[in-house]
């Protein structure tokens, strides 16, 4: 029976909840979920900060506000343009 951390949990949070654990790894991750309330509220706090990010950039043709400095914004766009070809 293999046992996990909550430093590995925390390193398989991505691939637990994009269902991507090998059955071995995810029944370890299960396990210890059910007997770590900290885990549990890490990952409770993880998927609501992916909700919370997919939220705030549902709309991609909202206005940037003015407050954002124009660097930032064209350093953004240059980065996602970059990864683009990368994938």
């Amino acid at each position: 029976m293999l046992a996990m951390t909550c430093r590995e949990l925390a390193d398989f949070l991505m691939d637990y909840l994009n269902e991507d654990l090998p059955d071995d790894v995810r029944a370890a991750f299960d396990r210890h979920l059910a007997l770590c309330p900290n885990c549990r509220t890490y990952l409770a706090n993880y998927e609501d900060t992916i909700k919370l990010g997919k939220a705030a950039f549902a709309d991609g043709d909202a206005a940037v506000p003015a407050s954002v400095p124009e660097q930032l914004v064209k350093a953004i766009l240059d980065a996602r343009g970059s990864n683009r070809g990368a994938r």
